[in-house]
């Protein structure tokens, strides 16, 4: 059986919110517009980037386009980490330089 668009797009997808109009934007065959943002406030990306950029790069297979955000305005005055603490703020050269490592390894 031929895998559809929606079919593979779904693979490995716990969860989609909100599905009905995923659905709809699909059944439209304009490619959708999809963004990523990221803070540059690790020197690399990890391993947990690497389910949303796989994802990603599915929908850009498949003629969507991909639009990959590197902001860098929390690495300059902190961001709340969860665990009570903030995350340090980094210097401008600092974010810069994370975000060129992020390019590369997009």
């Amino acid at each position: 059986m031929k895998k559809t668009e929606l079919d593979l797009l779904l693979r490995g997808v716990e969860e989609l919110v909100p599905e009905k109009e995923f659905h709809e934007k699909l059944k439209t065959k304009k490619p959708l517009r999809i963004k990523l943002g990221l803070d540059p406030t690790a020197p690399d990306l990890h391993l947990g980037h690497s389910v949303i950029l796989n994802k990603l790069k599915l929908f850009q297979d498949l003629g969507h386009e991909i639009i990959f955000l590197i902001g860098d305005f929390t690495g300059l005055v902190g961001d709340p980490s969860g665990l009570n603490e903030t995350r340090p703020v980094l210097s401008e050269q600092e974010i810069k330089i994370n975000a060129q490592t992020y390019e590369k390894q997009v």
